[in-house]
């Protein structure tokens, strides 16, 4: 194991698994560990993921949820001897520079919450590149707002689980991501406020950068992908949670 791991949960990504290695494989920083988790998938993803072309190693977690499967790749790289870890999805493809710059970032920072943009490849339209994501960014100020205690040691800021990169010491500390189901919660707001409290070198990074897909904004339209990030008030039937 590296000294620095990229961890990757993976429920039935067959498809877009692929661009997600492509990426990394480019990446002008190459000295890091692959985690992919293997979320209970049915499909090829854990037969792609040992393919990448580099140091990987693929675990499974059958239990769902993408904060489960994220916290059992962060403990596995950690055990492994890890001590600076990246987190994206499956269906993003992060910037060249996007593990050198969040390895740079961890010089200074305990934790950094990267910037999201949708994929080129994708399409976006005017409203999906601008106006959705302005929506995004007024809904982290009133995050600022609620998510507000003496017991916080900075403020909140806008963080994507797909996009981030946090110290070893920091995630054992405050007690690493949420197991629970997707449905139950945001596992990256969890961590964050988790974070809050025994840090304050938090910080978000603009420059820390993943394309991440547009596929649940279009399935369940923007008003009910809002309500889905404003703590579950939209929750979909059956297997439609798992989109992400």
């Amino acid at each position: 194991m590296r000294d620095l791991a990229v961890v990757v949960p993976a429920y039935n990504e067959a498809v877009l698994l692929p661009g997600a290695l492509a990426a990394l494989a480019a990446q002008s920083d190459r000295d890091f560990t692959l985690v992919v988790v293997d979320n209970g998938s049915t499909d090829d993803t854990a037969a792609l993921a040992a393919a990448f072309p580099g140091e990987v190693e693929v675990v499974r977690e059958p239990e769902p949820g993408a904060g489960t499967a994220a916290d059992t790749g962060f403990r596995h790289a950690i055990a492994g001897g890890a001590t600076r870890l990246l987190r994206t999805d499956a269906d993003c493809l992060p910037a060249a520079d996007w593990v050198a710059t969040g390895r740079s970032l961890l010089d200074d920072a305990d934790l950094a919450c990267g910037r999201s943009v949708p994929r080129r490849d994708e399409h976006p339209s005017l409203a999906e590149r601008r106006l959705y994501p302005a929506v995004v960014r007024l809904a982290a100020r009133y995050g600022r707002l609620r998510h507000r205690s003496p017991g916080f040691r900075c403020p909140f800021v806008l963080v994507h689980g797909h996009n981030l990169a946090m110290t070893a010491e920091l995630y054992e500390r405050c007690g690493g991501t949420p197991r629970e189901a997707l449905g139950d919660g945001s596992e990256d707001v969890t961590l964050l406020n988790r974070a809050r409290r025994h840090s304050d070198r938090i910080v978000r990074a603009e420059h820390l950068v993943v394309e991440s897909s547009l596929r649940r904004l279009r399935a369940w339209g923007p008003r009910r992908t809002l309500l889905w990030h404003w703590d579950r008030r939209y929750r979909p039937a059956n297997d439609a949670v798992h989109v992400r």
